[in-house]
């Protein structure tokens, strides 16, 4: 099965890194699951980064402490199974695998996960340093 990004998910791709946008327009192709990119997964203000984190969904402030969304270096996705979006740690797991391959196979990238992270798992998110 061959999967491509919406439209709306890139859109919330907007402002963020063309080589994230290359790996993640390549790795869907392929990948286990479909999958998308949520309202806030793209690059994001100061605002919309203090709002997550007292939501608990990030330890970066966006002020004292920046996100690398705030820069353009990080995307997070959803799971897209049997019609609806899923933050299922095997699905986003699977995708997971298979986005850090493409990274690294086709564009020589080496893709942080927030999956692997030991204090803060944060299984929809990629980042490039």
């Amino acid at each position: 099965m061959s999967y491509k990004l919406s439209k709306r998910s890139y859109e919330r791709l907007n402002g963020v890194d063309a080589i994230l946008i290359a790996i993640a327009t390549e790795a869907i192709k392929e990948s286990p699951y479909d999958f998308g990119i949520p309202r806030s997964g793209g690059m994001r203000t100061e605002e919309e980064q203090y709002k997550l984190y007292l939501k608990g969904r990030s330890r970066a402030d966006g002020f004292k402490k920046k996100s690398y969304h705030q820069t353009g270096k990080a995307f997070d996705i959803f799971a897209y199974v049997d019609g609806n979006a899923s933050w299922d740690k095997e699905h986003l797991t699977e995708i997971a695998k298979h986005i850090i391959k493409v990274a690294k196979d086709k564009f020589n990238v080496d893709l942080e996960w927030g999956g692997n992270w030991r204090n803060f798992k944060d299984l929809p998110h990629f980042q490039i340093k």
